[in-house]
């Protein structure tokens, strides 16, 4: 039998789980995060109708998540952000690129057809645990 250790991570600073999933699972020394939206957690409520707007707070949720797990953004080892229009990738990147100022993760970033909620931007994270 595989030996893992397996932690939900669930944070109030962030939106909450709408489905079968957890905001976060950490697993042996990584935490995962679920795809976060622009959502404002004390509203439920996107932070803007911008691109801009959606990324800040997508990261910001993300970042509040990581905290919970007792790590930060300066540990996020890979992203995938999934956007709605791939003509917003500059506006997207202009605003990531104030959350990972140095040394940024590993990245994918494509669009797709349809996100949650009607969001423009979706971000989800790997990330490791200071030791």
């Amino acid at each position: 039998e595989l030996d893992m250790s397996r932690e939900v991570i669930a944070t109030l600073r962030a939106p909450a789980a709408v489905g079968a999933y957890s905001q976060a699972i950490a697993a042996n020394g990584f935490v995962f995060v679920s795809g976060q939206l622009g959502l404002r957690p004390e509203t439920k409520q996107f932070a803007g109708g911008t691109v801009a707007a959606q990324t800040e707070q997508a990261l910001k949720n993300m970042a509040a998540i990581l905290e919970a797990a007792g790590t930060n953004m300066a540990h996020v080892v890979k992203t995938t952000v999934f956007l709605a229009d791939i003509a917003a990738f500059k506006e997207m990147n202009e605003v990531y690129s104030t959350f990972f100022p140095a040394q940024p993760p590993a990245r994918a970033a494509f669009a797709v057809r349809d996100l949650p909620l009607g969001a423009l931007v979706e971000i989800e994270a790997v990330a490791v645990l200071p030791d």
